[in-house]
């Protein structure tokens, strides 16, 4: 490892957080680090009088703190002496000037406990609403673990220091200077000696503390590791059963659990062995103070109260020293956590109309067509997911649109949701006067989508229902759930939508998670209906009966539909397929053969995994082919 080079002052300190400082200031990001401050003091002054009442109450608790150790100090020189005239009256002052000062530090932890709190909700509040309202292209660049540590690690390190290091600070010094004063007054050469032995125990400590970070970063690492096998193992429960593949999973969490305890007890070597070594040192200079005030009581200079005191401030001074310099670390960890959740706050946020939402929600009600135009577009300049592609669909109307697997099925509706912005062209929506208005977030609540996977939450199904529209009431449910032909085993569950589901809809199949993602979409009841690959665990008399449904009960909508499915095919207006070209529309005929064909194309890439046994075979005919399409699994809890 590098020897870190220490510059100025810091050659005596050698403390890594003060050179980081100095660095800073050097390199000329000594802006950039009062901007991030200035940041984080924009969420902390509407606390600003709690802070300064934070600031006196602790001002008021160390002069109490130094004021009832004075007091003890001569109320054990009046033992000493035998001097009962001002025993009791010292014993009064000394118990009262704890009591007070056991109140002040109560007050000073519930007053910074508090507005740690609300602080933490302002930031976090603010950083939510700025993160679901960033792109979409933008904020899917960055990892969902990365998100929640931003979110929870670097807001609650942000929190803890915007109300503290200020107030902290202040009350370091000032009890650090009185500490310094009182003694220099009682004794100059004792003063001294506190103030020298706390850098001396600084540079003694810089490598041993340097040494226990590192090991403490390792074991938060492996900690992180061991957590996310561990989660990674319960979410895919099924798949390990199913494959009998038990045994691998214990052999590998015995693996983690050894490399985690070799490492913890080598840590708690290094802890204690920097614990005798810190001791060592600690009292040798304490021997040093201890040494010098026998000196002074044996000549008699002072009494044995003013030597207990002067020892008891001598280890203050040199904690409220350390305290100082760990100020430090606090402002830097501070600001380059700003530094990171400011990349989130700052990222470009979505495009709102919320004028032409209000005008288009009075008209929509006679329906919405969509229009794209000439679209391109591509997650990267390399390649482009579709060239000009133009794409019409009108109130009544029902389109399916195919592709091969990864072909841009998703990405479409993500354009015409507004969540990705095309390169080239636009994407409106025009209402019964005729006028265009391009696609915005204000204008994606006239969009209803239910995306590919598992999209129920845990909670009741009324809860999962009302998301979507609050103010819906159960006979409204009751009837999307009956469109959606859930409500047939909806009705047989205890409480009904009442019923409460586990995480990812656990206690019904994924054919029934389907249907109440649909449910819950026309609940919304929006004109305009997006399914990708919504019906893909239903069968096929279940698929056209939903379907047929959501023709027959809301003629107005339009109903774009991503499938691979004969049965959805046969009930569409229109047949499109995507290409890099753009779009064409083709027949039923063509449309069933396109889809046979991307289903043996994602069975040849899916049979050349490892573990072929995780997929279905290969079939020899099209009826089978077709037929492998319309499974549906019906296990569940309640045995429906």
């Amino acid at each position: 490892m590098e020897k870190p080079k220490y510059t100025g002052i810091n050659r005596i300190a050698q403390s890594e957080a003060l050179q980081q400082l100095i660095d800073i200031i050097h390199d000329g990001t000594f802006s950039d680090f009062v901007k991030d401050w200035k940041w984080i003091f924009t969420f902390s002054k509407k606390y600003k009088w709690i802070i300064v009442l934070y600031t006196v109450v602790g001002i008021l608790g160390s002069t109490l703190g130094i004021g009832s150790a004075y007091v003890g100090r001569t109320l054990i020189n009046i033992i000493v002496d035998k001097q009962t005239e001002k025993l009791w009256l010292l014993v009064a002052i000394m118990l009262g000037s704890v009591a007070f000062s056991l109140v002040m530090s109560s007050v000073s932890s519930r007053i910074f406990t508090k507005i740690s709190i609300y602080v933490n909700n302002d930031i976090q509040a603010a950083i939510f609403d700025r993160i679901i309202d960033a792109k979409w292209s933008d904020l899917s660049k960055y990892p969902s673990g990365d998100l929640l540590n931003r979110f929870n690690g670097d807001v609650g390190t942000i929190a803890g220091n915007a109300i503290g290091w200020i107030p902290n600070l202040i009350v370091n010094i000032y009890t650090f200077a009185l500490t310094f004063i009182v003694l220099l007054k009682m004794d100059v050469m004792m003063a001294w000696i506190a103030i020298l032995s706390a850098p001396f125990l600084l540079v003694m400590s810089h490598y041993i503390m340097r040494k226990m970070q590192m090991y403490r970063k390792r074991v938060l690492e492996l900690q992180s590791g061991m957590m996310s096998f561990e989660v990674e193992t319960f979410y895919n429960f099924d798949m390990i059963k199913s494959f009998g593949i038990i045994g691998y999973y214990s052999k590998k969490l015995r693996e983690w659990q050894k490399t985690f305890k070799e490492f913890s007890l080598d840590y708690n070597k290094f802890e204690i062995k920097t614990k005798i070594m810190l001791t060592v040192v600690s009292t040798i200079v304490s021997m040093v103070a201890f040494g010098y005030c026998l000196f002074l009581l044996w000549n008699g200079k002072i009494l044995y109260g003013d030597m207990t005191f002067f020892l008891q401030q001598r280890s203050n001074l040199s904690n409220k020293f350390n305290n100082l310099v760990g100020t430090i670390p606090g402002m830097l960890n501070s600001a380059i956590s700003v530094r990171r959740v400011r990349e989130l706050v700052d990222l470009p946020r979505e495009e709102h109309d919320p004028e032409a939402y209000e005008k288009m929600k009075e008209i929509a009600k006679d329906g919405v067509s969509i229009k794209m135009k000439d679209i391109s577009f591509g997650y990267n300049e390399d390649k482009n997911v579709y060239n000009n592609l133009s794409f019409e669909a009108n109130p009544g109307e029902i389109i399916a649109v195919l592709a091969s697997s990864g072909g841009g099925k998703t990405t479409l509706m993500r354009i015409m949701l507004g969540m990705l912005e095309p390169q080239n062209g636009a994407v409106e929506l025009v209402g019964s006067d005729g006028e265009p208005v391009p696609v915005n977030a204000d204008l994606r609540r006239l969009f209803a989508y239910v995306p590919q996977g598992n999209t129920v939450l845990s909670g009741t199904i009324a809860e999962n229902m009302r998301m979507v529209r609050p103010e819906a009431t159960d006979e409204e449910i009751i009837d999307a759930l009956k469109t959606a032909c859930a409500w047939e085993f909806v009705s047989l569950i205890p409480d009904g939508i009442n019923g409460t589901l586990g995480e990812k809809g656990r206690g019904i199949s994924e054919g029934q998670a389907q249907r109440l993602a649909i449910a819950r979409a026309l609940v919304r009841n929006c004109p305009i209906l997006l399914l990708d690959e919504a019906t893909s665990a239903l069968d096929l008399e279940t698929e056209e009966r939903v379907l047929q449904n959501i023709i027959k009960r809301h003629p107005a909508k339009v109903i774009i539909v991503s499938t691979h499915r004969p049965g959805a095919l046969k009930l569409c207006q229109k047949l499109y397929r995507l290409s890099e070209n753009g779009v064409e529309s083709v027949s039923y005929e063509e449309a069933v053969q396109a889809s046979v064909m991307y289903y043996d194309m994602a069975q040849t890439a899916r049979a050349s995994a490892p573990d072929p046994r995780a997929f279905m075979p290969k079939q020899d005919t099209k009826e089978q082919k077709v037929e492998l399409l319309t499974s549906d699994p019906t296990e569940n809890m309640w045995g429906i």
